[in-house]
């Protein structure tokens, strides 16, 4: 699905307005007697009287911009000297020595990523590419999706598939066996969706391969390869920064003494209303949709899912399960059962970047966030059509979509919006986390009421609940002396949310309870909105875009919510592969010196 098809897309006002103009061009209407219209040629600006003076006016802006771009690159390609402070391993290198998260590296690659872009949209696309995607793409890609998708062919590509993993693992875990029980949970929940799946007959076994093995090759990109790790390092501490601008603004409005004592409120919930001012501006410019609907047309093209639902997974990598939906509002009348399910999936299975500043001040890793969020998008698909497969005709097609655009009238109208449509989402968090965490704690106190009555006052209601959690955690590879630490951060993500269960795994972290690893792994089984009060916010803002599902949202909604769990338990499985202890234990002794907290330097 590209822009240009999506622009294309009919909506329901766009008959009415073409025949409008046919009246407006047919001889009748011009002989009216139009008083107001009469002298417009002579009410025209200078530029529409000479296009070619606004042509060549347009030219010299654009001119002159890219001089003092250059200009500016030039000198500071001058004034730059720092290049042999940094380690070089490849010396016959001409760009050695420069760290492109920082300084002149990131001012290259913003404008290679910049002039790349101008370069393939104002030039190869216009003279190339169209003609190279119509005489040999499109005919090569039709002919190969009829042999891809013969069975003789599709049983020999997963077969091979699952050989080279197999490689990849026994490699991997060759030096550390024990690695190997990861595998265990990712196996269970393939088994369990196919026993509890509401069509057996019905799955597709090609999106859930396709989407579990590209959750994989995630995760060995950004985890477990030194490149990929190094770039989203680096993307994470540029969130981190970006965010972290927030701190002045809440300084401003709160004092110094609340924001620096970090007392969560007015320490941390501010960010919120930055990331969605900023998300708002993105939204009215269109850089939002644009992203979200190349990034939805590439899983379309991977995995076979429908578009609403690939769009839908694509915009949960930034937004919140709130906020994604929004973007296919006019559409969620006309999804089938399974389309709504795999959206429901995706807004569990992931966090948006509004809280994410929360997270990082807890103690989590930026950079495992951002790969939880990034491996999910292929895995929510796969993993809710295993248990809930595609039955209906979609009735949405990348050819008849039109992602929703901004209602505001402005962009600074955009940017208070945003700030203001922040204001809900704070009490929202507010108001649950005091809510559910004086209804853990009464349920504490009254399991361990009962149990001093027998003597077993140690017993409380989380303890319980964690205690059923230990397995899955061993089963995502977790070491066993951290298992009953990790089952509790585990049980109380899903009983009260994820803030509490960051909270609360910073501080084993600091206090050295666990292993690195551990704490990794535990950070992407923590990595999503499933949680009772989410369940409710995401059925009621599906059913107020559309009211006429309710019933439908209803049915599959806890559903929903349990895959979205066993989604993030998938992404920690494969965590618990790749994650190396040393490389783990580095990165949590640079966030906590970050942080001012004291060193971690033994786990």
């Amino acid at each position: 699905m590209s822009v240009e098809s999506s622009k294309g897309a009919i909506n329901n006002g766009y008959e009415l307005d073409h025949k409008e103009l046919d009246i407006r061009d047919s001889e009748e209407f011009k002989e009216l007697p139009l008083d107001d219209t009469s002298d417009a040629p002579n009410k025209k600006g200078y530029f529409e009287k000479n296009p070619k003076v606004a042509r060549l006016v347009r030219i010299s802006i654009y001119v002159l911009l890219h001089l003092c771009v250059v200009g500016y690159f030039s000198y500071a390609t001058y004034h730059y000297h720092d290049i042999t402070n940094y380690e070089c391993y490849w010396k016959d290198n001409p760009l050695c020595g420069i760290n492109f998260c920082t300084g002149y590296g990131m001012l290259l690659l913003l404008l290679g990523f910049i002039y790349l872009g101008l370069f393939y949209y104002y030039v190869f696309k216009p003279m190339v590419g169209h003609s190279l995607h119509r005489n040999y793409i499109r005919p090569f890609s039709k002919k190969w999706h009829n042999f891809s998708r013969t069975r003789v062919v599709s049983l020999a590509s997963i077969a091979l598939l699952l050989a080279l993993l197999a490689i990849f693992v026994y490699f991997e875990c060759r030096d550390e066996p024990q690695k190997l029980v990861s595998l265990v949970a990712p196996c269970f929940f393939i088994l369990c969706g196919y026993v509890f799946s509401t069509n057996r007959r019905a799955i597709k076994w090609r999106i859930v391969i396709t989407g579990i093995t590209c959750q994989f090759l995630l995760g060995i990109f950004c985890i477990r390869w030194e490149v990929g790790r190094k770039i989203f390092e680096c993307l994470g501490n540029k969130v981190a920064t970006f965010l972290g601008y927030a701190t002045d603004g809440a300084e401003f409005v709160f004092g110094d003494f609340l924001v620096q004592n970090n007392v969560f409120a007015f320490a941390i919930l501010p960010v919120i209303f930055f990331f969605s001012f900023f998300i708002s501006i993105l939204y009215y410019m269109g850089t939002m949709q644009w992203v979200v609907i190349k990034l939805g047309w590439i899983l379309q093209q991977i995995l076979g899912t429908t578009v609403c639902e690939s769009v839908s997974a694509a915009a949960n990598i930034f937004l919140g399960m709130s906020e994604s939906p929004l973007l296919i509002r006019p559409y969620i009348n006309k999804l089938t059962k399974s389309e709504i399910h795999s959206i429901m999936v995706s807004g569990f299975a992931t966090v948006s970047g509004t809280v994410l500043a929360a997270y990082l001040s807890f103690g989590a890793s930026a950079a495992h966030l951002i790969t939880s969020s990034v491996m999910a998008a292929p895995a929510t698909l796969a993993i809710s059509k295993l248990y809930m497969p595609e039955t209906e005709e979609s009735l949405t097609s990348s050819d008849s979509i039109e992602l929703e655009k901004s209602q505001d009238s402005s962009l600074l109208d955009a940017a208070s919006s945003g700030a203001s449509n922040a204001v809900p989402i704070v009490l929202g968090i507010i108001a649950n986390i005091v809510a559910f965490v004086a209804f853990i704690a009464f349920l504490n106190g009254l399991v361990s009421w009962f149990g001093y009555l027998v003597g077993l006052e140690q017993i409380d209601f989380e303890w319980i609940f964690s205690k059923l959690f230990i397995p899955l955690v061993w089963a995502m590879g977790v070491p066993k002396e951290d298992c009953d630490i990790i089952a509790k951060v585990v049980a109380t993500k899903t009983i009260i949310n994820e803030f509490v269960a960051y909270e609360r795994l910073g501080q084993y972290i600091e206090n050295n309870d666990i292993t690195a690893r551990s704490a990794g792994i535990a950070t992407f089984a923590i990595c999503g909105f499933a949680n009772p009060s989410s369940l409710g916010i995401l059925i009621g803002s599906l059913s107020a875009m559309a009211p006429h599902r309710r019933s439908t949202i209803t049915a599959v909604a806890f559903r929903a919510f349990v895959v979205g769990s066993i989604v993030c338990f998938v992404s920690a499985s494969f965590a618990g592969i790749l994650i190396q202890e040393d490389d783990e234990r580095a990165n949590y002794n640079r966030i906590f010196q970050k942080l001012g907290r004291k060193n971690v330097t033994q786990f």
